[in-house]
């Protein structure tokens, strides 16, 4: 009797609790909810409020922007961007109004669209070296992004609350 249990392993579907459409579908509703909450901000107070030392909000979405897109094209293509190479390091992200950052949001958003059905379920649970730096799985990469952008987005809520104004509502992703 030949042992193939090696093969069977190699050969099984990983197992997953998102399918990569539930995945991307819960991210584009976080990536909803925090454009919302870029459009609450007063223009002033959206780059140059900020709260114990924290950076203005404007500076956090722009990180968001600069790693969502490109972290999605680096998992497609494998081709990353050093994270000292990324926009909201480099300084070329250089939305000065409101109307201007959420562009940049939506072209975010649209890249990651774009790429996301490139994305095999395989590739999910292949490692990867994230902006020349980060090495681990595709989904755990993934979710490093989705989680940072629900990080920075809790901090613009208290923002907001400081400020008087009420944040969006956190569960309504629609």
């Amino acid at each position: 009797m030949e042992n193939n249990t090696i093969q069977q392993q190699t050969e099984q579907p990983a197992a997953y609790v998102y399918t990569p459409d539930q995945l991307l579908q819960n991210w584009l509703g976080h990536r909803r909810v925090t454009r919302r909450l870029i459009e609450a901000f007063p223009e002033d107070a959206l780059f140059n409020y900020s709260i114990g030392g924290m950076r203005p909000f404007a500076d956090m979405a722009k990180e968001i922007i600069s790693m969502s897109g490109p972290g999605v094209r680096g998992v497609v293509t494998d081709d990353w961007t050093p994270i000292a190479g990324l926009d909201h390091h480099t300084g070329k992200i250089t939305a000065t109004t409101k109307a201007e950052l959420l562009q940049l949001w939506d072209n975010a958003t649209e890249v990651i669209t774009n790429y996301w059905p490139q994305i095999s379920l395989q590739r999910f649970q292949e490692k990867v070296v994230a902006f020349g730096q980060y090495e681990g799985l595709v989904n755990s990469t993934l979710q490093y992004i989705v989680d940072n952008e629900i990080h920075h987005r809790g901090q613009g809520y208290v923002y907001l609350r400081a400020l008087g104004i009420e944040p969006p509502a956190f569960y309504d992703r629609s």
